[in-house]
């Protein structure tokens, strides 16, 4: 088990990465990048439920993976997660492993956790709020 202060550096990383994979899920359908959305040929309209996922995706995954203002970035993606499960897997059948919606549940409690706890250490936040070494 993980603990004491290397456990924040822990939960940082783990913050990254998803971070990151967020964005990367954005780039698909905003840039066309990755392999774009299967469908569609190129990005996806903006004006579209695959525009706005991909506009959450992009700015939630970058203040995610910087870790600036996590806990609103997370927990708007959080919601989103929630709301893709619910609405493009649950009508597929009750089970995730059956629907296909295991990554929205999974994606969906690890940004609800990170709402909860925050940035981190290795983060834009931590930065921001450190004091000045020497106040004038």
């Amino acid at each position: 088990m993980i603990a004491g202060p290397s456990a924040a550096y822990v939960y940082s990383a783990f913050r990254i990465v998803f971070g990151l994979l967020f964005l990367q899920h954005g780039l698909q359908k905003l840039a066309g990048m990755f392999g774009g959305m299967p469908g569609f040929n190129g990005p996806v309209p903006l004006n579209s439920l695959f525009g706005a996922a991909g506009i959450i995706e992009c700015i939630a995954g970058t203040m995610i993976l910087l870790g600036l203002y996590t806990r609103p970035a997370a927990l708007i993606a959080s919601g989103m997660m929630a709301y893709a499960f619910f609405t493009a897997h649950l009508p597929n059948g009750l089970w995730p492993i059956v629907n296909r919606g295991e990554p929205a549940v999974m994606n969906c409690f690890a940004f609800l956790y990170m709402a909860a706890r925050g940035s981190g250490p290795l983060s834009l936040d931590a930065v921001l709020q450190r004091k000045p070494l020497i106040e004038a």
